[in-house]
């Protein structure tokens, strides 16, 4: 980010390539680019296989022990058992 205190910053590189200049190297391998995207797929796998599965299976559980500890002190729903 580029911000020199008289305008709004900036998403431009400091040093921009010119146009003769080739966006990857001349033999084709870019490792930065590479790594990137192998961690944004790890990413993606973390959160759709670990992550979501755990934070559902932890709401669901969550929700029924709370139920569970408030039908403990107050008691299970229906009319009260006739005596």
């Amino acid at each position: 980010m580029i911000y020199d205190g008289n305008q709004a910053p900036t998403l431009m590189p400091a040093n921009p390539p010119s146009s003769n200049e080739p966006l990857m190297s001349a033999n084709g391998s870019d490792t930065g680019h590479v790594r990137r995207r192998r961690m944004e797929v790890f990413a993606f796998l973390f959160l759709t296989v670990v992550l979501m599965p755990a934070l559902a299976v932890a709401t669901v559980g969550g929700y029924g022990l709370s139920v569970w500890i408030f039908q403990m002190i107050v008691g299970p729903p229906g009319p009260p058992a006739a005596h």
